[in-house]
């Protein structure tokens, strides 16, 4: 009895000190990292055994965990086709760290970039590669399928593929995409070790002696987790422990980002400043600036758009406020009629037509098709600045003359240039006339009522003002100066802005807080500095600014990305 008392203590001190071993011999360097942090690992496994690492987010989600109205409709269409549903959950951060990431998926081309209506699906003017992983499940062979943690089925791994490559569920769900210059092509998961070469393996570093099975692993953690995230570690298909990304830096609660407020609010200023001076394209450019420089995404399980479209509806709305004032009272430079007959017109369109046309139209389309009508615009105003054209409209070169006279005689005598008056003439339904500097014009209110529900409709898709469309069509249908376009665009972007907010609310959709109160910030001062600066610029300048904006929007919409 005594020795099997003996033996029985002997073979639990054994077995408990083979555990401890264990555990030791697998291990985190510590408990918490900033967001952004080199996270590392380190340990034994067995001799001639591959290294398999899983970092998985303890949180996990679902398509039934979204409560946005656009989102259930999108999961539902994309679990039907995608071999997963609604109770589907993975972890929305998830990387696997190994020495052998070929037995999860391969390496091939990528095309992107430029109108997929031209171009076709899968199609591009760019050329790259990404990892593609396994179509199914059951391609991945049986030990590799082992060592991924928290995914262990088809429909997980389903789920995983999709978030991960289709640009949707990058933005929706995972937050982390692998970049070609600005572009997002897929998203961070099966990772190697940096000397591969692979941009989405670069900051990672995997050293596995296979002899001894002694390994040691850095990697970057996501610079924009969000804080307090917790991650378990799985080493080879145990459970290591876990760690928690901590904050680093001012959090942007539904942006999804960290960010300092000072950079929107300066962003904001230079944008306002612009759109004030030209009346257009500011919405698209605030929109551009939260891609580019914010980043804006949204909460896991909200489409990354639906946060930054009505945070963007701040500076649509508050830089026309800024420069309104001078533009209305102190120089008495609004033509009323078509204002408001355009801004009623817009803000039906936001906020009721709008959801129903962007509902059936398929946005990829509906952006490039966008993109011809703004070249066509950008031709047009350049070909307004050619003589013949100005000898045809002779009020506008009169006034043209006449202003740039006072420019050069203000300059002369160092003092300000003085801005001509809005002198009405006659006030109608469909005949609007008005003085400028002297000069007769006349315009159709009713016809620019019309053009606002048109315009409505694409502020409402895209979050924007729709003065990109307002001004040249004022310029070109309405041979408006620029100075008189401007502020009747601003008009009508204060109206679509507020239809816009109105309707995402409806939906609810609600934008960053910190993020708005930003760009209101920025956007408000930015309209009183334009104002004042649009005085400095001729008719001529004002209108080429005009044309590479809408040249540039043209690159947006078709997807042919100059910053790459």
């Amino acid at each position: 009895m005594k020795k099997f008392f003996r033996g029985f203590i002997l073979t639990a001190l054994v077995l408990a000190f083979a555990a401890t071993g264990s555990h030791a011999a697998n291990s985190i360097s510590a408990g918490s990292y900033k967001a952004g942090d080199m996270v590392e690992f380190s340990g034994k496994i067995e001799p001639g055994q591959d290294l398999y690492i899983a970092v998985s987010q303890q949180d996990m989600f679902a398509p039934k965990d979204t409560s946005g109205v656009h989102e259930i409709k999108k999961f539902k269409k994309a679990y039907e086709k995608g071999g997963f549903t609604k109770e589907t959950s993975i972890p929305p951060l998830y990387y696997l760290i190994t020495n052998v990431p070929e037995k999860f998926g391969k390496v091939d081309k990528k095309k992107f970039g430029g109108p997929s209506v031209l171009l076709g699906k899968g199609n591009g003017i760019y050329s790259t590669t990404m990892f593609y992983l396994k179509k199914n499940f059951n391609d991945v062979d049986a030990q590799a399928r082992a060592m991924l943690g928290p995914i262990k089925s088809d429909d997980q791994w389903n789920f995983f593929r999709w978030a991960n490559e289709n640009s949707y569920g990058i933005n929706t769900i995972v937050k982390e995409g692998n970049r070609i210059g600005k572009v997002v092509i897929f998203s961070r998961s099966v990772i190697g070790d940096q000397s591969s070469g692979n941009y989405w393996d670069k900051g990672t570093n995997v050293k596995l002696d296979k002899a001894t099975g002694e390994y040691t692993v850095s990697f970057k953690s996501f610079r924009h987790t969000p804080p307090d995230t917790q991650f378990d570690v799985y080493v080879n298909g145990a459970k290591i422990g876990d760690y928690k990304i901590e904050k680093n830096g001012y959090w942007l609660t539904k942006g999804f980002r960290y960010m300092n407020p000072l950079w929107i609010v300066i962003g904001a200023i230079l944008v306002g400043t612009y759109f004030s001076m030209i009346g257009a394209a500011g919405g698209m450019l605030m929109a551009a600036f939260q891609v580019l420089v914010v980043n804006t995404m949204g909460p896991v399980g909200i489409n990354a758009a639906n946060v930054l479209k009505p945070s963007n509806m701040a500076l649509t709305l508050f830089s026309p406020l800024g420069s309104f004032y001078r533009y209305a009272v102190v120089e008495k430079r609004v033509a009323w009629p078509v204002g408001l007959s355009f801004g009623v017109g817009i803000f039906i369109g936001s906020i009721w037509l709008g959801k129903y046309v962007s509902a059936v139209l398929p946005m990829k389309a509906y952006k490039e098709w966008l993109a011809v009508l703004v070249v066509i615009m950008g031709i047009k105003t350049l070909m307004e600045m050619r003589p013949a054209a100005m000898a045809k409209r002779k009020n506008i070169k009169a006034m043209t003359k006449k202003f740039n006279e006072e420019i050069a005689k203000a300059k002369a005598e160092g003092r300000s240039a003085e801005m001509g008056s809005i002198e009405p003439v006659k006030t109608g339904l469909t005949d609007y006339r008005f003085k400028f500097w002297g000069e007769e014009f006349r315009i159709n209110p009713l016809l620019f009522a019309i053009l606002g529900l048109a315009i409505g409709v694409v502020s409402r898709s895209f979050g924007i003002g729709g003065g990109f469309l307002l001004v040249p069509a004022m310029t070109t249908l309405g041979a408006l100066p620029m100075y008189v376009a401007v502020p009747i665009s601003l008009i009508g972007t204060c109206f679509s802005s507020v239809g816009a907010f109105i309707g995402y609310l409806m939906t609810g959709y609600l934008p960053d807080m910190t993020l708005a109160v930003a760009i209101i910030i920025g956007g408000f001062a930015g309209g009183m500095l334009g104002s004042r600066a649009q005085k400095m610029f001729s008719e001529m300048t004002l209108k080429v600014v005009l044309a590479i904006t809408l040249f540039f929007l043209f690159f947006r919409f078709f997807k042919i990305e100059i910053w790459i």
